[in-house]
């Protein structure tokens, strides 16, 4: 069977003008108000996704590090397609927290013990990474009060819980990723802490 021509274009089509009153649809057909815990859930995980493409550019010359961020952008966008697929969802959508623990204990592995807070900041990289790690917190936020819409509904309660654990587990491991990008220190910002009150 072949597809037609606006079955093979469907993403070409950029202005549809169906969210011009303020609501927006989701994969099984229900639409929503803009303002929803869901909607705007779908908006932080597209940011984050954005800002990790900024967070990328700033890695071509460390491979290993850049691979992470590609695979956690591809996670983030499976994150969203669970979200948007409302009642049609399927756990089997959702990235392996499994494997993101797994990278978390071998990174920090790698890392001597911290004694003091670390403010954002050092190189670029570092910065964006701090970045993404706050813009993750933030989806980790509402991700939370989606769960609670859910729950309300008695929609999903187990896999948007999982969603949102995954979110602040993703939150840590950019917080470790900062970390291994100056990993001898020389760059790395701490807070001052009781000394600057003696």
């Amino acid at each position: 069977m072949t597809r037609s021509d606006d079955e093979r274009n469907r993403l070409s089509r950029v202005v549809t003008r169906t969210g011009d009153q303020g609501q927006t649809g989701l994969a099984d057909g229900s639409r929503l108000s803009k303002d929803t815990a869901t909607i705007e859930l779908l908006g932080e995980l597209d940011e984050l996704n954005a800002r990790l493409g900024s967070l990328s550019v700033s890695l071509t010359d460390e491979p290993d590090r850049l691979a992470f961020v590609r695979e956690q952008q591809q996670a983030v966008f499976d994150l969203g397609g669970f979200v948007a697929m409302g009642g049609m969802a399927a756990s089997s959508q959702l990235p392996s927290l499994e494997r993101l623990d797994a990278w978390i204990e071998a990174a920090n592995r790698d890392l001597t013990p911290l004694k003091e807070f670390i403010l954002p900041g050092g190189t670029e990289a570092m910065a964006r990474a701090h970045l993404v790690r706050t813009a993750t917190r933030r989806a980790e936020r509402l991700a939370w009060s989606w769960c609670q819409e859910g729950n309300q509904e008695g929609d999903q309660a187990d896999e948007r819980a999982l969603l949102a654990t995954y979110l602040n587990r993703l939150s840590d491991a950019w917080f470790v990723f900062a970390r291994l990008l100056d990993r001898d220190g020389q760059h790395t910002v701490y807070w001052r802490g009781a000394a600057a009150s003696d």
